[in-house]
């Protein structure tokens, strides 16, 4: 495993949600990561670690390859992959993501 693996695996691993995104949770830097933030908080997340992929161009490209998922925002919960703004768009809006992020 690289560096940068180890490393997105160490946060996906050490923190309950993390969302890997474009800018920060007080300035997303796109209307995905935008969108992925406000589902968050919509559903009463408080401990949330976001992490700004413009900032680090070896996590930008890592996370995909993580995941194997093409683009960003990425979404974890308790080191389990979950998805990207549609996904958790559809998930929230089928009661789903609250249950994943109560777990």
């Amino acid at each position: 495993m690289s560096d940068v693996q180890q490393r997105i695996d160490s946060l996906v691993k050490g923190h309950k949600v993390v969302l890997f995104m474009k800018g920060t949770a007080q300035f997303p830097m796109c209307g995905f990561s935008g969108r992925a933030i406000q589902i968050l908080k919509a559903c009463g997340v408080n401990e949330l670690t976001t992490v700004n992929v413009l900032e680090d161009e070896g996590i930008r490209q890592g996370i995909k390859d993580y995941a194997n998922w093409p683009t960003i925002p990425q979404l974890y919960v308790n080191g389990e992959f979950v998805g990207g703004s549609d996904i958790m768009m559809e998930m929230y809006q089928a009661g789903e993501l609250q249950q994943t992020l109560a777990a």
